[in-house]
């Protein structure tokens, strides 16, 4: 059984998880659209994470929709007691497997609800509040009007802790004014790194910042260098691409997904990676490519 451990511990909202987690986004079929190929896989692959010591999941009801909920409900419940669920709201699923923004204050009571019934919980761990912007990355605009409506979700009693995903840091600071934060999900990796001074700065602050395809997600990581570097260490080149992430900073959970029993068993190892200074310049060096 692969031991994750050696990946350190940080703090999310008011447990203490390893760093090293599971992301439930690829449970679900083609584009995160309708059931899996293989639903026994499916359900191996999150009983294996927890039996490895996987204690932060992350997930969301528009993964299917409801298909990476209801696997987790059906793998894992009823739930350790150390296991922490992330689920996030903000969008749903069109008919076509488009995803819409959804975030008037009605659209977000109605995905809580939603996530609550598909886990089968009555209270969600941590709420990420996903900002649909324009294109795939954050845009600039005041988040106070749905934030708002999950802190007043929160003090229903039905969410524990608030989060944001996909934004930039003005609007990280303007949530934080309005109520505690406990982690920032936005995209950041090997080679995406314009997130360097916000991973810092919540570093500072002692917020979890969550890397979102850490490996690259639909074109996954390729290049020479980290080839060459996996190589050297006799590892895979996604093993060393989630070991320099642990490496970045102290307050990085990694949420890497796959619905794999290998490559879940792949990607935990990376935990305990030990990169030399020189492997770590040469990866270094590939962000400022």
């Amino acid at each position: 059984m692969t031991d994750i451990r050696a990946g350190g511990t940080f703090r999310l909202g008011d447990r203490t998880v390893h760093r090293m987690g599971y992301g439930a986004m690829q449970l679900a079929g083609p584009g995160v659209f309708g059931p899996p190929k293989d639903r026994d896989a499916a359900l191996a692959v999150l009983r294996e994470a927890v039996a490895s010591g996987v204690d932060h999941i992350d997930t969301s009801d528009f993964y299917g929709p409801h298909i990476t909920n209801d696997l987790i409900r059906e793998a894992l419940h009823p739930y350790p007691d150390d296991l922490v669920l992330v689920t996030k709201i903000g969008a749903v699923r069109g008919g076509d497997g488009s995803w819409n923004p959804a975030m008037a204050p009605a659209d977000l009571d109605r995905a809580v609800h939603d996530n609550l019934r598909n886990l089968g919980v009555d209270v969600l761990d941590v709420v990420n509040l996903r900002i649909m912007g324009e294109g795939h990355g954050p845009s600039e605009g005041s988040i106070e009007e749905p934030f708002t409506a999950l802190v007043e979700l929160r003090q229903q009693g039905v969410i524990r802790h608030l989060g944001v995903s996909n934004v930039t840091s003005a609007q990280v600071a303007q949530a934080c004014g309005i109520a505690e934060v406990v982690c920032v999900q936005n995209l950041y990796n090997l080679v995406h790194r314009d997130d360097d001074g916000l991973v810092d700065a919540l570093a500072a602050a002692g917020i979890a910042y969550v890397p979102f395809f850490p490996l690259g997600g639909f074109t996954p990581l390729q290049s020479s260098a980290l080839s060459d570097v996996a190589g050297e260490l006799g590892a895979t080149p996604m093993q060393v691409a989630l070991a320099w992430l642990l490496h970045r900073a102290p307050n990085l959970l990694l949420i890497p997904g796959t619905s794999s029993v290998g490559h879940l068993r792949e990607n935990l190892a990376a935990a305990a990676l030990v990169l030399p200074r020189d492997a770590l310049s040469k990866l270094d060096a590939m962000g400022r490519a």
